[in-house]
């Protein structure tokens, strides 16, 4: 009972005793124009009253006497002279009841059941922890995934990034992560989803399993640039909520490329010039921005392991998101069409991935056994064309001739579940297929 209370009391703590009013100036480009808003801030959440009924925004522009809003919807109904409520920053409250739960950006349930309001409102745009107090990276992390326990291994505190076009596997390889990393919770943002897909996912890709430690935080393809935004720095307040607690949070966010193109017309609504290939020049700093965020926490509390996805069109690794989040993460995981179309999955181009957290995070052995694996996969992918075309004479040279003979068995490998004897097992298959 005492925390439905504190939720309560919360509740009433969040109101407001006095509202900002201004009235709506002008409408023009999809924006509206408010006057009267003078103490109003750039990022204030604004509620527009029409005839057609309550309508929110942001406030993306600031001048003089005048502030531009960026609705939340088309506008339709809204008239000059119409009310408008300034409501302030956005903000959400989490709970620990949230876990099991789907959630909207605003911190409001989705599947139908009561939501309790934290005790603690945080602000969506909040700083990373201060470098200087941040612990290193932490013990290497069971997966369940035999690849990721051993030629690409993942750390606690660990940044990476899933490059990879549509349809190859990507949210089928976030909902493994889910179910089988080791952490206290995982928060998972699904930005710009298709809305038929937010029930497939929670229930038959994630499963019961995967949801009974998971909080959902999703905004669909149809809502707002806003909304879609504010999706991924919901679903990086609640990590933080469950990190200060000491928690390990498992962060899995898709796609930052939708985060990027919601920040665009974000961008470019209020004023500010195309630039990256149509980006905005401040684009770098908002993904650099939410990425910081994640990572190992500060002494006394937890880590926040993250697992960025991209959608990269046509493989290309140089388009400005994947170049921009590749520089400030952990270790990057290409995914590749051509493996996904021969039935191999997780369909990941091991040669074009690599896990920043090694060679610290295996032993020396291990190390040896991944070098290995990775010399005999790059000396098969360098004589493919030749060993396909029968232009390559066995006995030419040793390494390809062993690379030959054991990539099915290394292929195979990478399409592995890790064994129920965790990393361990892992290695001991890799080491087996090595000396086959």
């Amino acid at each position: 009972m005492a925390g439905v209370f504190d939720g309560l009391l919360a509740e009433i703590a969040g109101t407001r005793p006095i509202l900002r009013v201004g009235r709506v100036k002008a409408l023009q480009r999809g924006t509206v124009i408010a006057s009267g808003l003078d103490q109003a801030a750039l990022g204030d959440r604004v509620a527009v009253h029409s005839a057609s009924g309550r309508l929110e925004g942001e406030i993306v522009q600031l001048e003089a006497g005048a502030a531009t809003v960026l609705p939340d919807g088309p506008g339709y109904g809204t008239a000059i002279g119409d009310r408008v409520d300034l409501l302030g920053q956005a903000g959400i409250a989490p709970d620990d009841s949230w876990i099991g739960r789907i959630i909207d950006p605003y911190g409001r349930p989705l599947d139908g059941s009561m939501l309790l309001r934290g005790a603690i409102s945080r602000p969506l745009r909040a700083a990373a922890p201060a470098a200087a107090s941040r612990r290193r990276l932490g013990q290497r992390l069971e997966t369940g995934v035999a690849v990721f326990d051993t030629l690409l291994p993942l750390v606690r505190g660990q940044r990476i990034g899933l490059f990879a076009g549509s349809g190859v596997g990507k949210s089928s390889l976030l909902a493994k992560f889910a179910k089988g990393v080791e952490a206290d919770v995982v928060v998972i943002a699904l930005v710009g989803e298709r809305g038929r897909e937010l029930r497939e996912f929670t229930e038959n890709v994630l499963g019961p399993d995967g949801m009974a430690r998971s909080v959902v935080v999703t905004a669909t393809s149809d809502q707002s640039p806003l909304t879609r935004r504010l999706c991924a720095l919901t679903a990086m307040a609640v990590a933080e909520h469950f990190r200060d607690q000491g928690m390990h949070v498992l962060l899995l966010v898709d796609s930052v490329t939708r985060f990027a193109e919601a920040h665009r017309e974000v961008a470019l609504a209020g004023g500010e010039a195309a630039a990256l290939r149509g980006y905005p020049a401040s684009l770098s700093h908002a993904i650099m921005g939410l990425a910081e965020r994640a990572g190992p926490g500060p002494q006394g509390a937890g880590d926040i392991t993250a697992v960025f996805s991209v959608l990269v069109a046509g493989s290309d690794m140089d388009e400005p998101v994947a170049d921009i989040l590749r520089g400030v993460l952990d270790g990057h995981v290409v995914m590749d069409r051509r493996i996904a179309e021969r039935g191999r999955f997780p369909a990941i181009d091991l040669l074009r991935s690599v896990s920043r957290s090694l060679p610290d995070a295996a032993t020396a052995a291990e190390n040896v056994l991944i070098a290995d694996a990775r010399r005999l996969l790059g000396a098969y992918d360098r004589a493919e064309l030749m060993i396909q075309a029968g232009l390559y004479a066995a006995g030419s040279d040793p390494v390809i001739d062993r690379a030959i003979a054991l990539w099915p068995l290394l292929d195979g490998y990478l399409a592995e579940p890790a064994p129920a004897t965790g990393i361990a097992g892992s290695f001991e298959r890799l080491a087996a297929c090595l000396s086959a």
